[in-house]
């Protein structure tokens, strides 16, 4: 990818010694010679944390003001009411012990994010090692272990987001597809990123922000001046 023609024609309009303004990059970026297919736009966030340790996780979800763009497979673990309540909610698989069954049995992955009701934990618990390494497991802090199976559906095909800071402390999220309009990227950059500096955990020293920037899925990364960020605009 480095070396493609049109990955160099991009980074020869980057001027590397500037940090840019969020709604300037948003423009250079919709700018630069575009792939053939419509790129999501991915924001790097560089933490000042040691991830190592539990009181500098950083870790979270929000739900961007204008989507991602992109299809959310939703699989809820429910039974009753609510597995009629999330149906209802759009949720493409809803089961119990069944699909748990499917997972283990078949290796069936077929989703992209994984919601369950308090009392399915039992059984959503037995999935650990085939949900937990790809980032499924449903967790109470992210809505994703919730009574509110219909508002959590709704959430995540309405373009909810989880972060979190990698062994790396770096924070990879997409914010949207290239194709967006620049009013429509530059809001769900300043709510992602409002939403990572208001997570800052309190054993964080130093600095906090190491360095913020932003990409295409094919293209140069473009440096951004967190300071052109209104997070204000994102509460």
């Amino acid at each position: 990818m480095a070396g493609s023609k049109r990955y160099k024609e991009g980074a020869e309009q980057i001027d590397r010694e500037k940090a840019y303004g969020l709604r300037d990059a948003v423009e250079l970026l919709k700018g630069m010679p575009g792939a053939k297919f419509d790129e999501t736009v991915e924001l790097a966030i560089n933490l000042g944390v040691d991830p190592k340790h539990a009181d500098q996780m950083v870790r979270g979800a929000i739900v961007l003001p204008h989507g991602t763009g992109g299809s959310v497979r939703v699989l809820v673990f429910a039974k009753g009411d609510k597995e009629h309540e999330a149906r209802e909610a759009g949720a493409d698989h809803v089961g119990a012990e069944d699909l748990a069954k499917k997972i283990q049995e078949e290796n069936w992955l077929e989703f992209d994010r994984v919601i369950a009701t308090p009392d399915m934990m039992g059984v959503v618990g037995r999935l650990g090692k085939l949900l937990g390494p790809r980032g499924l497991m449903p967790n109470p802090k992210l809505g994703t272990v919730t009574a509110d199976v219909g508002r959590a559906v709704s959430e995540q095909k309405a373009g909810k987001v989880e972060y979190r800071v990698d062994k790396s402390g770096i924070i990879h999220v997409g914010i949207g597809k290239r194709s967006f309009a620049v009013d429509d990227l530059v809001a769900n950059a300043t709510a992602l990123f409002g939403a990572v500096m208001r997570a800052k955990p309190a054993a964080s020293k130093g600095t906090y922000l190491q360095k913020f920037s932003m990409s295409t899925t094919m293209g140069p990364g473009i440096r951004i001046d967190p300071t052109s960020v209104d997070i204000a605009d994102a509460a």
